[in-house]
């Protein structure tokens, strides 16, 4: 049966760290740009509802308006 290997790397035999276990300044790789895609040419965001959703709110509050409008109707009516 095999034990399971800690992960992290020992400080005391890491190259580059010295023994309080801190990398000495000039020891660390530059940060890396993780905020572009790098793929493609850069397209701005649409701005806007597009004409499809918007139509399908507005349908959906012309439904639920029409539904209580006859409910207040038949309630008068009784």
């Amino acid at each position: 049966m095999t034990t399971p290997s800690n992960p992290d790397p020992d400080p005391r035999t890491t190259p580059g760290l010295n023994r309080d276990a801190v990398l000495p300044p000039g020891e660390t790789p530059p940060a890396e740009a993780g905020t572009s895609t790098g793929v493609g040419p850069h397209r701005p965001p649409r701005r806007g509802w597009g004409r499809g959703p918007l139509i399908a709110v507005c349908a959906v509050a012309i439904v639920c308006a029409l539904f209580f409008l006859a409910y207040a109707v038949v309630l008068a009516t009784r």
